[in-house]
């Protein structure tokens, strides 16, 4: 059982152990465990509750960027191909499917989709949605950074754009200069090479040079371990470069994964992404 000290809001939404608040960030739009991805429904009440929530931008064949994850669309919608081959009026034609394959009510949103749902629904003033951009810079056009811009601008403080690329958020962060930013240093092999040189000093200062603005940096929760068997504090050592941390992912609550959360509660993180909030909630006061 958690320890006594902490308290839970029982909503999926965040942990207080010890005068520290950890965020439960919705993973890909998911409260619950067999939730839909990236479903409008979840956004609205994400916002509303005051949650933490994340979604993923895509590129397809037109200007801006598509909420899906996946390169190509079989698996979640009921489309095949490419996202890249599909056009605009393909993707609104969509629906997205269930964890199980089948098709819904709900439809396949665009950035624009996106900014219109946020514009229109209640905001609680804790809650924040992430843009996690799967996207490099040198894939990224100037009309995509223009649909972007128009469509995030009047919602820029209730998101926060992240990406693996820090020139990418750049690029899109100058076009909508109120909107908060991140960064994961944890893609192209970064993992590796510092398991193999242990150069968790340098890894937080190149982290911090790589992207200067990013008020959160989000990594891999088995590194943040790896760093704390090593006997270094990662959260710790980002907290003083006036960081935040988000661990991700947290796939599933079963009991296997509560001696992991807690570790990552004691040592202090901001946020953990995880797929079933609530039910990590209730893990931690079974």
């Amino acid at each position: 059982m958690i320890e006594s000290s902490a308290t839970l809001d029982r909503s999926g939404i965040a942990i207080d152990q010890a005068g520290h608040k950890t965020w439960l960030k919705w993973h890909r739009g998911h409260r619950y465990a067999g939730d839909i991805s990236f479903t409008g429904q979840r956004i609205a009440e994400a916002m509303a509750l005051g949650a933490s929530i994340e979604i993923d931008l895509v590129r397809f064949n037109g200007a801006g960027f598509a909420v899906l994850h996946d390169e190509t669309l079989n698996k979640a919608t009921t489309g095949e191909g490419r996202v890249i081959d599909a056009t605009e009026s393909d993707l609104r034609a969509l629906h997205l499917r269930d964890p199980f394959g089948e098709p819904t009510a709900h439809r396949v949103m665009l950035i624009d989709d996106l900014a219109q749902l946020l514009k229109s629904v209640g905001r609680d003033g804790g809650a924040v949605l992430q843009l996690d951009l799967k996207e490099d810079s040198p894939d990224i056009r100037e009309e995509d950074i223009a649909a972007f811009a128009a469509a995030i601008s009047p919602v820029a403080r209730s998101v926060i754009l992240s990406a693996g690329d820090p020139e990418a958020v750049e690029r899109l962060s100058q076009a909508v200069p109120d909107m908060p930013i991140g960064y994961d240093p944890c893609h192209h092999g970064a993992i590796e090479r510092l398991k193999q040189s242990r150069d968790f000093d340098g890894f937080v200062t190149d982290a911090v040079a790589a992207s200067p603005r990013a008020r959160m940096i989000y990594l891999h929760h088995q590194l943040v371990l790896f760093a704390d068997d090593a006997g270094y504090d990662l959260v710790a050592a980002f907290h003083r470069a006036g960081r935040s941390i988000d661990a991700y992912t947290i796939n599933s609550a079963i009991p296997a994964a509560l001696p992991v959360v807690r570790r990552l509660l004691a040592l202090r993180v901001d946020q953990i992404t995880t797929d079933d909030p609530v039910g990590l909630e209730a893990l931690l006061l079974g």
